[in-house]
């Protein structure tokens, strides 16, 4: 394939633009802009961000903040900052053609993700971009909920799917919603095609000719999405745990959790040692569920890193829900319900004690509940969402199998955001022929091995990998996935991917009877 390389006026825009990328230098009227690629939406040189943690990565980038139009629908309405990196390779000639980085979530803080970038070696070879979504922390405006995540610290004393859960949470929404709106937030505007487009303007502002594209989880459907509505100047795209925008819609999360599930358990019945020690693990799970939805153990418990002890509630719902979050890791998931089904709860109530540590205000619940309730939730209904459970695990309760994992009461949650429905401009899938790297883990219980064979049906020039063992977000967890991902941007129609087969997964935790 022949090399990509920056035309010569490219090259001396980003030149210029690198230059005034100042971390220690904020920006001000008189420093030098990119030209802008609208009239409203510009690259404005000036400081890092500063997460509470220093990050290490940040020392060495250029940064600044990008302008763009809250709603492009609304020309002359206001505008929005979203803060952007530019972390340099680590190896002296590095490829030309830079990586930009799509963060999961949505609602994710996608700075907090560069360690593990960098660990990752996403930036050895070329020049890493960083920006965070719309809405999200060190952003302008921020979307965050402290309402939600104090509700979230509370939850884990509290049955996961009752009425007596539900209230607390739509009230902590509708407190968030009713502040934003009330500073002139225009909620609607904080989905997947603005966001698509924000980088989009991106590339251009900052003159680059073309650039590769990584993302994980949300950040594939925004990838997916970037790729279907603005495909000019995109080398090669690479995506992670894979949430595909035709297929994403609420009742598909039973599926993942299943094929996920499913996934761990097998692994387990085919190694003799742990089939030995672990008999017909299928049936100690569904026992539990319904046990624990039958009569909730409640209890105290540490948080796993420290603290003092919080009540836990632990029911059916609680239980299926840190199995599909991976509170409770997937080598330790036998061991956790031999112990649970011998009346020893402890390891599974430490998982749910995770969740009473919130880091208040980081995540931007107000983009996670915008793009759910008008690109995930519209077209389905609960009876939809209890007849996909019912069919991923028939015979669990119908209270447990009513709530979404991870998203309980979304429907009524949705009622109360009240955004418009774009599901005909967003559900649909993207054909495209741009080289295409489409990677999952067989551990994955948020975003099944199915959702990945969906997306790479319709890319024509896509090489899907499955990475055994792993579950979601796979390349920080793989050294092998790292180095497939490094051969994909290196030669993006003939990665070499040989690793693969020989990654086996980790060895299961076997607890003495």
């Amino acid at each position: 394939m022949a090399k990509h390389t920056l035309n010569a006026a490219a090259a001396a825009v980003t030149l210029v633009c690198l230059a005034a990328l100042g971390g220690a230098t904020p920006s001000s009227a008189a420093s030098p802009r990119v030209p802008s690629p609208t009239a409203s939406s510009r690259f404005i040189p000036g400081s890092c961000p500063k997460p509470p943690k220093p990050i290490e990565a940040l020392s060495g980038a250029k940064c600044g903040s990008l302008e763009v139009p809250e709603n492009r629908a609304r020309p002359g309405g206001r505008t929005i900052m979203l803060p952007v990196a530019v972390i340099p390779a680590t190896v002296p000639k590095a490829g030309e053609d830079p990586v930009v980085f799509m963060a999961g979530g949505p609602g994710a803080d996608t700075f907090d993700d560069i360690p593990f970038l960098v660990a990752s070696g996403l930036n050895k070879n070329r020049a890493m971009i960083i920006m965070a979504q719309r809405g999200n922390l060190y952003a302008q405006p921020n979307l965050a909920c402290p309402e939600i995540d104090r509700y979230n610290a509370q939850a884990v004393g509290l049955r996961y799917d009752a009425k007596a859960s539900e209230r607390p949470l739509l009230d902590a929404v509708k407190k968030c919603r009713d502040r934003l709106a009330a500073e002139g937030i225009d909620l609607g505007a904080y989905n997947t095609t603005e966001n698509a487009a924000d980088f989009a303007d991106l590339r251009t502002a900052l003159g680059l000719k073309q650039w590769n594209v990584y993302g994980y989880s949300y950040g594939t459907n925004l990838a997916l999405t970037y790729l279907r509505e603005h495909p000019q100047g995109i080398r090669a795209v690479a995506i992670d745990s894979i949430t595909p925008p035709k297929e994403t819609i609420l009742p598909v999360t039973w599926r993942s959790a299943r094929q996920g599930i499913d996934g761990i358990l097998d692994v387990c019945a085919a190694e003799p040692r742990c089939k030995s020690r672990y008999p017909d693990l299928p049936r100690t799970l569904n026992e539990q569920v319904r046990r624990l939805e039958a009569n909730p153990l409640v209890l105290k418990a540490k948080p796993p890193h420290g603290g003092d002890p919080v009540k836990v509630d632990i029911d059916g719902g609680a239980l299926l829900n840190l199995l599909v979050a991976n509170a409770v890791k997937p080598a330790d998931l036998p061991a956790a319900l031999d112990e649970l089904s011998r009346g020893r709860p402890e390891r599974v109530a430490q998982a749910r004690a995770a969740d009473s540590v919130q880091n208040v205000g980081m995540t931007a619940h107000g983009l996670s509940e915008s793009v759910a309730c008008s690109e995930w939730v519209p077209g389905s209904s609960p009876s939809d969402l209890l007849n996909a459970g019912r069919k991923a695990f028939p015979g669990w309760p119908d209270t447990v199998l009513a709530q979404a994992p991870q998203l309980p009461f979304q429907y009524d949650v949705c009622r109360i955001w009240n955004v418009p429905d774009r599901t005909a401009a967003q559900r649909v899938a993207t054909t495209s022929a741009v080289p295409a790297l489409v990677i999952h883990g067989t551990f994955d219980t948020k975003t099944g091995a199915s959702l990945s064979e969906d997306a790479a049906r319709t890319l024509s020039r896509s090489t899907s990998v499955v990475i055994p063992g792993i579950g979601h977000w796979v390349v920080p967890q793989s050294p092998c996935a790292q180095q497939i991902l490094a051969s994909f941007f290196s030669r993006p129609t003939a990665p070499d991917t040989g690793c693969a087969a020989g990654v086996t997964p980790k060895a299961f935790t076997i607890v003495p009877k």
